[in-house]
């Protein structure tokens, strides 16, 4: 399927917090996927110089990082470091080891992983709650 026709794998959640900015990652992320995703987080950082990050994942299919271009990467890097607080991975895979190692050990970015029968507690770490209606149901992992 063209990228053009697929359907975002990146999609926003409404929260409680304006600084909080909160996605679900669906299915699998392709390389215009991440540079959106980018995109939404540079304008985030525009409209507030510190902000929060739940990250939710949802019938995780992998992610094209070949084809994602270096500077973004690294850029994105150096603007998490700037910007974010707290980020809660919410579902699985677990990938917040590799962030870690993504950045500086110094690194001022708190993560959290938490399984998802434990979102709730994702939200609570982060004071926040999805307003959608969407949002406020977590959808269930596919069983295996």
């Amino acid at each position: 399927m063209n990228f053009l026709q697929s359907v975002p794998a990146i999609r926003r959640i409404d929260t409680s917090r304006d600084d909080l900015f909160a996605i679900d990652v669906v299915g699998h992320v392709s390389a215009a996927d991440a540079e959106n995703l980018f995109g939404l987080l540079e304008a985030a950082y525009l409209l507030h110089p510190r902000i929060d990050v739940a990250v939710r994942i949802v019938d995780h299919d992998g992610v094209d990082w070949v084809d994602i271009s270096d500077e973004t990467i690294k850029k994105g890097a150096v603007h998490a470091l700037e910007h974010i607080g707290r980020c809660a991975a919410i579902g699985t895979p677990d990938w917040t080891p590799n962030a870690r190692h993504a950045l500086p050990v110094s690194s001022p970015v708190e993560f959290r992983h938490f399984k998802i029968e434990d979102e709730a507690a994702a939200w609570e770490w982060l004071g926040a709650r999805p307003t959608s209606e969407e949002a406020k149901a977590a959808p269930a992992e596919p069983s295996t």
